[in-house]
């Protein structure tokens, strides 16, 4: 399969330098902007909802680091390649969107797409694993929909209906509430979905909606003057932005821009209309200042007016920026191993496997430090 036609020139593990169309939003959009910039589901810069469910379910803070970084190097380091194996196997059995139609007759010609390659390749499985692999997507796609929902409705609930609606709302009340709001917000998705023509469209979309909101969640462990009116207003301008982009920006008459230049410009309005918001805003009372660094304990310089001076003698983020950057650096020699692995090409695969085993034992010795 390597050495067919159709798969010899999608083997590269980096883009080529030489089309910036191709390497800018592939590889220096993601390393120098998206990974602090944008908050994505499972994903979120600074820790987030989706981390902090996965976190507060182990046994302990020790328990609940191991399992995050488990699932990091399980995630993009093992994962990524059965995905990829079937995406270069479908080049060599479906190599044009025409053979696509051809096998499959009697589809519509308005849903064949790139993206179709590999729900085209689940055919080929045999009865008894095709019915276990639908049963696992269903399986996924119903987890999904059910965090989004229930996440979405607990919102609507708790941190705007009981607290400025009704604040004497019975439990009748708030579970019929509940109910109401995971309805709508369903009927809302898909009529959302209805809107898009493909998968990759979606995620556009929702890093979109994140662009510039990312860096709130890294800073407010170093700096105390962010408060909510700070995330409110990075939330609703980059989804104003977001909208904008995707719904009204070639109505108005400008031109189709790149989909990495609209993450950049979401991420800077955002940015400015936060950081304004921050300053013109009130910073957070002394009580829950305080509240909140006894019990997160973030540190540093930008804590020093809450913490004293026990806020820069027991900061650990220098310490945890550098596991951090060295769990960066051994997840993806892991990635990128596997792959030289597969493809044959030993003297990468083992120089990226030392790498990784290197950095697996620094990362030990930084995390007992950490605890």
């Amino acid at each position: 399969m390597l050495s067919h036609e159709n798969v010899v020139g999608k083997l590269a593990l980096v883009p080529d330098f030489s089309d910036a169309s191709a390497w800018i939003p592939l590889l220096l959009i993601p390393l120098a902007v998206q990974w602090w910039a944008t908050w994505y589901p499972g994903a979120e810069p600074g820790g987030g909802g989706y981390i902090a469910q996965r976190m507060l379910s182990a046994k302990n803070e020790k328990h609940a680091v191991g399992a995050t970084l488990l699932f990091n190097a399980a995630h993009y380091a093992l994962r990524p390649w059965p995905w990829i194996l079937v995406a270069l196997c479908s080049l060599v059995v479906f190599p044009t969107l025409d053979s696509i139609q051809t096998a499959f007759p009697h589809m519509d010609a308005s849903v064949i797409g790139h993206d179709l390659g590999y729900s085209a390749m689940l055919s080929f499985l045999p009865a008894g694993v095709l019915g276990l692999v639908i049963a696992s997507l269903i399986a996924a796609y119903m987890s999904t929909i059910s965090t989004q929902l229930n996440w979405g409705s607990s919102y609507v609930v708790h941190d705007f209906y009981h607290r400025f609606v009704n604040k004497n709302a019975s439990e009748k009340q708030l579970v019929l509430i509940g109910r109401l709001s995971t309805v709508t917000l369903m009927v809302l998705s898909g009529l959302l979905a209805l809107t898009l023509q493909n998968a990759l469209q979606a995620f556009d979309i929702l890093l979109q909606i994140g662009a510039g909101t990312g860096l709130i969640f890294i800073l407010r462990w170093f700096w105390s003057r962010i408060n909510a009116y700070s995330e409110i207003s990075a939330m609703i301008v980059s989804f104003l932005v977001a909208l904008y982009f995707a719904y009204f920006h070639e109505y108005l008459g400008f031109a189709p821009i790149a989909a990495h230049l609209k993450l950049i410009t979401g991420v800077g309005i955002t940015t400015a209309a936060w950081i304004a918001i921050t300053y013109l805003t009130p910073r957070e009372n002394d009580a829950t200042l305080k509240g909140f660094y006894d019990l997160a304990h973030p540190g540093g310089p930008g804590w020093k007016s809450v913490g004293g001076e026990d806020a820069l003698v027991n900061w650990q983020v220098p310490l945890g920026i550098a596991a951090m950057i060295t769990g960066c650096i051994t997840v993806y020699s892991a990635l990128f191993s596997t792959g030289y692995w597969i493809y044959g090409k030993i003297l990468p695969a083992a120089i990226l496997t030392l790498i990784s085993i290197v950095g697996v034992l620094i990362l030990l010795r930084l995390w007992k430090g950490l605890n």
